[in-house]
Parts: C-alpha cells; structure tokens; sequence
C-alpha cells in the first residue's frame, strides 16, 4: 500500500488558500484548477492535509473550515514541532521563505513546495540550498508550469532532438514585474533551455534611483527586457510582447505555446527552409500547482530528484536578480553566479 504523507500549509492568503475563487469562472479554468496551495493538497490522493497555519488567525481558521484540516494555528514552528510533518507548503510573501524553509529543514519535514519568487536575494537562496541539502530535504519551486504536460512534452521534443539543437528560447511575457510575474518568466526559459547553467544575463528594469537603499530595492520592478547565454549555447530572450507564450527555435524547427499554454504548435523545416507545421499529439490540460505536488511526493517515495529541485529554483531566482543587476550597471553583462549577493528586492511587506 502506497504511504500517506502528512502535509501543512504555512500562509492561507491568496495563493495559499483563495485563488481558486478568483478563476473558477474563467476560460480554461482547468489550466490552474486546483490553483491554490491548499486545494492542491487537498486533491492529492496520497496527502492527509492536516494542519494549516497564518499569523492571522482568522485566515488561518478559514481555510481549516474551507479544506476540513483538523488543526489551524498561527506560528509555524509549533505547527512543525507538534504535527510531525512530512511535506510542508509555503504560501507566504517572499521575505520569509528562507527562515521558514531552513526552520523545516532542519526539523524533519522531508519535502517543502515553495511559492514563488523564491526569496528576496541569493544570500537567502544560498541558506536555502545548504539546508535542503544538508538534511536531504526534497523541494519543488512554484513555478507550476514546469510541472504541468504541456511543457513536459515540449520539453522531450527538445530533449529528444525532434526539433534539432536548440538555438533559442523566447518568452513573451510582457512588461511585468520582476519578482511577482517574470519568476514565471524566467523558470520557462530555463526549462526550455534544457535547465543548464547561465554564463552571463543582461537586461533593463523600471527604477528610479530612489528606489534603492544600498544594496536593497524597495520596490518590486517592472522588468521590459532580459537576455540569458547559457552555457550550453542556447540564447533566451525575454520581451515585452504579450501573452504568455513561449517559442523555442531549433536547428530544424520550432514549438510555440499558445494562450499560456491551453495548446501548442510544432513546425518544421522543410528542404527549402520553410516552416510547415506538423500535427503532434494533443496534450491534457492540467493543474500546475497539483502536478507539482504530486511530483514532490512521487520524489518521496523513490529517492529521485524533483522536477523543480532547489538547485533549479535558485538558477532560476538568480536570472531575475542578474536582469536587475545589470539594469543597475547600464544594462551591461552580468557574469553568473551573481557576484552581488546580498542584492535584494525587498519592498515593505516583501
């Protein structure tokens, strides 16, 4: 018989535990649904959902009455301590993913599905990765993308070769910003690029000079460019065209989302160099946040890597941070690993 893992949430708000109400009712709703951390858990066969936090202890009770959890409380720790938890979901802002997750880590919680943006700078990334592991802690990012079969599929066509070597990836995202919408951003590009190492990024932001306080950016910049050079030769490009899709070029052909991923399109060389679109087989929609779940229990179970490790989660972070350090800088290459790394963006309430 399949073990059951008993889970916590640790923050009921939007993402946590009430996003779900905000897109019940729009199209392709089954791209998201279950949305939420919480309706996540409580859809997973193999979890028992069985305590949530929140300082607010109104919040916290709500979704133990909305979800059926036995136990709601207001500090994570003891929540930790007394329930004997095997995977934790953290729903919190930014700022304290890094002391929540290390705080984990460290008391026997086995895997932890953390909320995008990952923290507020790689010095907090870096504790992060050294706690998850030193204690052999499986970790998946809230990237749900990544996770859903759309994305997986095309990903094995480039794996596979079924488009030829990889030459470029471009995410037209808009003009966002960097922390609260280009993480999504910059986790597809690294997805797509084959998830290897950045060799050095550049890119503009929205600041004024104000805006920083030493090494510290008091807002959540709106990010309208960024480029990464990976080490394995694949080029990304981040641009202020709309729409949440993504293209990836090959040597001899191309895929390309289409509508944040409800389809996608495959088009291939022809002898003339023409792009003639070929029909590949219709992919299922569903839940990111759920996938991700279930991954990180499936990773439980047998011992193997996450799909969104720790190791990736902090590639990906680092990418956002490299795209501010370089708008800081003129706009001018920024070697990777990040020299800078106590940068942060942290607005009041980060």
């Amino acid at each position: 018989m399949s073990k059951t893992y008993r889970a916590g949430l640790i923050g009921c708000g939007r993402m946590g535990a009430t996003i779900d109400d905000e897109v019940r009712n729009r199209p392709h709703s089954d791209l998201f649904l279950p949305y939420s951390h919480a309706a996540a858990l409580a859809a997973c066969p193999r979890i028992e959902f069985a305590a949530v936090c929140d300082p607010v202890a109104e919040k916290a009770q709500a979704a133990q009455q909305r979800y059926g959890v036995a136990s709601a409380y207001t500090d994570y720790q003891e929540m930790v301590l007394k329930e004997r938890l095997d995977l934790v979901c953290i729903a919190t802002r930014p700022g304290p993913h890094a002391e929540t997750t290390i705080f984990a880590a460290q008391h026997g919680v086995a895997g932890i599905y953390c909320e995008k943006p990952l923290c507020n700078s790689m010095r907090q990334a870096d504790a992060m990765l050294e706690a998850c592991r030193q204690h052999g802690v499986k970790f998946n990012y809230g990237t749900q993308r990544r996770y859903t079969p759309l994305y997986r599929h095309l990903r094995q066509l480039c794996d596979e070769g079924r488009i030829g070597q990889v030459q470029a990836v471009v995410a037209s995202c808009g003009i966002s910003v960097a922390q609260w919408g280009h993480t999504h951003a910059a986790d597809m590009m690294l997805f797509l690029a084959g998830d290897g190492e950045a060799e050095f990024v550049q890119g503009n932001a929205v600041t004024a000079e104000s805006d920083w306080e030493g090494q510290r950016l008091k807002i959540d910049p709106r990010i309208t460019s960024g480029y990464v050079c990976f080490k394995n030769g694949v080029h990304a490009y981040l641009v202020a065209a709309g729409g949440y899709e993504f293209e990836v070029s090959g040597a001899k052909g191309k895929l390309r989302t289409l509508s944040n991923g409800v389809d996608y399109t495959w088009r291939m060389a022809d002898e003339y160099g023409e792009f003639r679109e070929v029909e590949g087989p219709k992919i299922p929609i569903a839940s990111g946040t759920l996938k991700g779940i279930e991954d990180l229990v499936a990773t439980l179970d047998s011992g193997t890597d996450t799909q969104g490790s720790i190791e990736l989660a902090c590639r990906s972070q680092e990418l956002i941070f490299g795209i501010i350090a370089s708008h800081r800088q003129g706009g001018r290459r920024v070697e990777l690993p990040l020299a800078e790394r106590d940068l942060s963006i942290a607005p009041e309430g980060y």
